[in-house]
């Protein structure tokens, strides 16, 4: 089998995980992450048709419930009227209806259901990534992209679940999402905040946050 670079941080110092349900995986040495092979990636039109099977109902008491972490923090760090932006804000942005409401200025982005690129020429205090960093595909560049978006000391905060640390790999749910496509360790993410030069990394559970 060839050997795949990793998606990002490009070293070819990878070795092969295994493969699981028919999904062959890599497992970087450099940052420690955990990939699926680029063959397996899906067609854009494959993958929007995946998201709009999700049922994200901004009224969704459960839904509102889970991205809470991120209102909560938001609240907490910046004042009303600093400016936001929802990337990857998907078919139901949540985050921005529940923060809009609070009084802050919210900018919604996603390549599928919100494509207009003009809000990407700006700067932002924070920038909201719920669910949505797993699913990159070329994910340095994304991450390079939000730094330079964001004002400095600003915040990025991204939600996804980490690489187990107990349970075994092939037994772990999140990696059969066929959408989800990049898994972060911890050593991962401190590479990201190294690698792009974020001045902090806090992780707490699924919520991790860059400061730059």
């Amino acid at each position: 089998m060839t050997v795949v670079p990793c998606i990002l941080c490009h070293s070819d110092k990878v070795s092969f995980l295994g493969t699981f349900a028919a999904i062959p995986y890599w497992k970087c040495g450099n940052c420690s992450s955990v990939f699926k092979d680029p063959s397996v990636f899906l067609d854009p039109e494959t993958e929007k048709g995946r998201y709009l099977l999700h049922e994200n109902d901004v009224e969704d008491l459960n839904y509102q419930h889970f991205v809470s972490p991120i209102v909560q923090h938001v609240t907490k760090m910046f004042k009303k009227g600093a400016t936001g932006l929802d990337f990857g804000a998907g078919t139901g942005p949540v985050i921005s209806k529940l923060l809009s409401e609070k009084g802050y200025a919210m900018q919604l982005y996603d390549p599928f259901f919100h494509p207009e690129k003009q809000v990407l020429s700006r700067t932002y205090d924070f920038i909201v990534s719920c669910e949505v960093i797993e699913h990159f595909h070329r994910p340095l560049d994304e991450f390079k992209l939000l730094y330079e978006i964001m004002r400095p000391g600003g915040t990025l905060f991204c939600m996804t679940e980490l690489l187990p640390k107990q349970q075994s790999f092939e037994e772990w749910y999140y990696k059969n999402d066929p959408t989800h496509v990049i898994f972060y360790s911890e050593e991962t993410l401190q590479w990201i905040r190294t690698h792009l030069g974020f001045s902090g990394l806090k992780i707490d559970g699924r919520l991790s946050y860059f400061t730059k």
